[in-house]
């Protein structure tokens, strides 16, 4: 855990959350959004083969994950968090690809059988429900391969060399990151939740991936050692709230809300923070870690307002 913030939560009043500024910047961050999600998906969709490149049946199954939407939350972080170093969401695009090949594939893997056993994710039937398990493992291992690919051949400014951004990128997806927060969750289930596990599984999990989103945009904007270690505290925060919002999302909505299956986290048993906190306790994390979240952006100033507004919306989100 980041010294100056408690496994509670951060200490920042919450009413931070409730004065996020005037309508205008609400409307210019829509716009923000939607000009920097066209330039992600036409990068993304030239990222990876054409559907049609031998063999076809992987290709397909590839960009049927990779393509069906979604937030988009790590490559808008990535793009903001370039822009918040003095830099272009267009020079975060490579890193910005990579961090969303790396989320699809570990999706895929997570619905599977052998894992949380899913048939919906974003709307649609999974991987493997629409190619078969064999095809969706190989889909997965062909998109986290294919991510290193991408990000090789970015270009960032200043410091930091394409090396440096793979290595980065790697101990975020390795077994000290990603892959060990799905272990952990897997041997989570169906055992007494406990507040150390809870916070260890959620930071690896879903924490390390953002944490490497905003990283690799610093750095893809010769963003300052001080600047990257600032959006590594924002990430860890938003990370959480993130998680905990997911998870409170999981047991009050629907599966045609969610795009996914409702309610299996507790039917499976999952150590999640409502199982722990409750509801009512658990929406107050969620503000208070989004809170510390957007405090950490203050150094940033007015170049920080595309996460400040991402954080909010992240937490107002329904779905």
């Amino acid at each position: 855990m980041k010294k100056n913030i408690s496994r509670r939560g951060p200490s920042s009043a919450v009413s931070t959350l409730r004065n996020p500024g005037a309508p205008s910047s609400f409307r210019a961050f829509d716009h923000w959004l939607e000009r920097t999600r066209v330039l992600f998906e036409k990068s993304l969709r030239a990222a990876v083969p054409p559907a049609a490149t031998k063999p076809a049946t992987i290709h397909r199954a590839m960009r049927y994950s990779l393509l069906a939407g979604g937030k988009r939350l790590r490559p808008l972080l990535c793009c903001a968090a370039s822009e918040a170093c003095g830099g272009t969401a267009r020079a975060a695009l490579p890193a910005a690809c990579a961090v969303e090949m790396i989320h699809a594939y570990s999706l895929i893997h997570d619905d599977l059988p052998c894992m949380d056993n899913d048939d919906l994710r974003r709307g649609k039937p999974t991987s493997h429900k629409m190619f078969g398990e064999g095809i969706a493992v190989l889909a997965g291992d062909a998109l986290l391969t294919e991510a290193f690919t991408v990000l090789a051949a970015a270009k960032p400014l200043g410091r930091y060399t394409a090396s440096d951004l793979v290595t980065e990128l790697a101990r975020a997806a390795g077994s000290r990151g990603l892959i060990a927060g799905q272990v952990a969750d897997l041997a989570a289930e169906g055992s007494k939740p406990s507040e150390p596990a809870l916070y260890f599984i959620h930071a690896a999990k879903t924490g390390m991936l953002l944490r490497a989103s905003l990283k690799l945009g610093a750095m893809s904007a010769g963003g300052t050692k001080t600047q990257v270690a600032t959006l590594d505290r924002f990430g860890f925060a938003l990370g959480l709230a993130f998680q905990i919002q997911d998870d409170i999302l999981d047991a009050t909505q629907s599966a045609k809300k969610l795009g996914k299956t409702a309610g299996k986290d507790a039917a499976a048993g999952k150590m999640t923070f409502p199982a722990l906190f409750g509801l009512e306790k658990s929406r107050l994390l969620a503000e208070q870690w989004t809170a510390g979240a957007i405090d950490s952006l203050k150094t940033f100033g007015p170049r920080g307002a595309a996460l400040h507004l991402l954080a909010l919306r992240l937490l107002q989100r329904d779905s």
